[in-house]
C-alpha cells in the first residue's frame, strides 16, 4: 500500500537536467548613471539625532 498518489511526469529521473536555452540575464541592463541630490535645511548632527530617536522608538515597540 503506497502513502498517496502523485504524478509520475513530476518525478525526476537521474540523469536528467533542465535544457539550458543559452540566456543570459545582464544584471547591468538598468544600472543608473545619473546624480542624486537631496535638498534638507537639516544638518547632519540633525538627522544622526532623528536617526537615534527612531531606533530608540523601534527598541521600545519591540519589547
Amino acid at each position: 500500500m503506497g502513502f498517496g498518489s502523485y504524478d509520475e511526469s513530476e518525478q525526476e529521473q537521474p540523469g536528467e537536467e533542465e535544457e539550458d536555452t543559452g540566456e543570459a540575464v545582464n544584471v547591468h541592463e538598468k544600472d543608473y548613471d545619473g546624480e542624486m541630490s537631496v535638498d534638507s535645511d537639516a544638518s547632519t548632527d540633525d538627522l544622526i539625532d532623528q536617526l537615534g530617536e527612531i531606533k530608540d522608538n523601534d527598541d521600545e515597540d519591540d519589547e
